[in-house]
């Protein structure tokens, strides 16, 4: 049966119907799959009631998963596999995390626009979030087009980016919630990391933004220059109009491109079970490596 793919957007996003990916998936269809998300960059797969060994199997049909950075943490204890983050408000009991648990305060930043692990050396390219468990209201989670976006710009300001590098940092982004309970070797292996702000998305030939608010500051700016260029990019690409929203539904997967999308996970009622787990396929390599621009931060 042949793919159906129906647009949820103007500019991006789109559902995928017409398969099952809890069975082996051929290379035609994967190939499918992949042009798609060039394509539309989000893809949302509805009734795809998946156990976590079998999205681990479809997500690496992508490339190599990453582990959660939390099992780097002394006397972390995992819920899941460590090749599937717990995006949930559950603790290893499958219990609600209480108020003050670490992880709860953690994840709270999630809620912000984000890449996910543009705080790593070689970031994210897909990330893939089944809904397991979802509460009666507050079930969104919205993405912006960052391909749209940057298209959007005036012609000066694409001259004024091109080629500048920011500085991504996990704990950067905490601290503007509020969160600085890491510990010393977290802070050490969490130190800030250089991404390109402009790159070239390889499978559409786009230009595209990169920006989360993992950015910290830019590399040869001034840094209220350079906090207040991030802010205006990320006012700029978080519109309206570059922006898609997701309802979620119990079985849904969505996959998106971490390279040329962000996104934000929005309030829902903590008293009750908000259970999605996700599988993040790494990228390549280095975004100053494969823009060439590694004598920037040298």
């Amino acid at each position: 049966m042949p793919l159906t793919v129906k647009p949820l957007h103007p500019i991006f996003a789109a559902e995928v119907t017409g398969i099952d990916l809890s069975r082996p998936l051929s290379e035609v269809t994967v190939a499918e799959i992949v042009a798609a998300m060039d394509l539309y960059a989000v893809c949302v797969f509805p009734n795809q009631p998946l156990t976590d060994e079998q999205q681990i199997a479809f997500s690496s049909r992508f490339g190599p998963l990453e582990t959660t950075r939390k099992a780097n943490r002394p006397g972390f204890k995992p819920r899941l596999d460590l090749r599937v983050s717990n995006i949930s408000n559950l603790d290893e009991n499958d219990r609600i995390m209480a108020r003050d648990d670490w992880r709860r305060a953690s994840d709270l930043g999630n809620r912000m626009w984000h890449t996910d692990s543009s705080f790593k050396g070689t970031p994210a390219k897909y990330s893939l979030l089944s809904a397991r468990t979802i509460p009666a209201s507050g079930t969104e989670t919205q993405f912006a087009d960052l391909r749209a976006a940057y298209d959007a710009l005036p012609e000066k300001k694409k001259q004024e980016i091109e080629g500048l590098v920011a500085m991504h940092s996990m704990l950067h982004s905490r601290a503007k919630i509020g969160y600085t309970d890491f510990l010393p070797e977290e802070r050490e292996r969490e130190a800030p990391v250089p991404q390109v702000i402009v790159r070239t998305h390889p499978g559409s030939g786009r230009k595209t933004l990169y920006l989360a608010s993992h950015a910290r500051d830019i590399v040869g700016l001034p840094l209220p220059e350079a906090c207040i260029l991030l802010y205006d990019l990320m006012d700029h690409a978080t519109q309206p109009r570059f922006v898609f929203t997701h309802r979620w539904s119990v079985g849904d997967l969505v996959i998106w491109d971490n390279r040329c999308t962000m996104h934000r996970a929005r309030e829902y009622d903590m008293t009750q079970v908000r259970d999605l787990h996700r599988t993040t396929v790494s990228d390549v390599a280095p975004t100053v490596e494969q823009a060439g621009l590694q004598s920037r931060v040298a």
